[in-house]
């Protein structure tokens, strides 16, 4: 977990710079947005295992937060910090893909 705390110098990646073409502007611009990308990853994994810890303590790890059943040992296994039992989880993922496609076809 220090690993991920320690994200002090990919923010000084951040800092938006001038560059005298096109070319290296884009290069930066990409580097800087992959930069935000990997914070904005560490930082959800981060809560993850913060919220993962959480339920260690008062002693609702392994039970799904939607529905209160058992969370396989297979799956937590695999992920350790998961919030919900796979049936759950396949509804919720199936629920942000109808969100997103909702979304997109909105801005057409």
């Amino acid at each position: 977990m220090a690993a991920i705390t320690d994200n002090g110098s990919k923010r000084e990646d951040i800092v938006i710079q001038q560059a005298p073409d096109s070319f290296d502007a884009v290069q930066l611009n990409t580097e800087r947005d992959l930069t935000i990308a990997l914070l904005n990853h560490e930082t959800l994994q981060l809560r993850n295992l913060r919220g993962a810890l959480g339920r260690v303590e008062d002693g609702s790890y392994g039970i799904c937060v939607q529905c209160e059943e058992e969370i396989s040992p297979k799956r937590l296994k695999a992920v350790p910090w998961a919030m919900l039992c796979l049936k759950c989880q396949e509804e919720a993922d199936r629920k942000q893909a109808e969100g997103l496609s909702d979304d997109e076809d909105d801005d057409q």
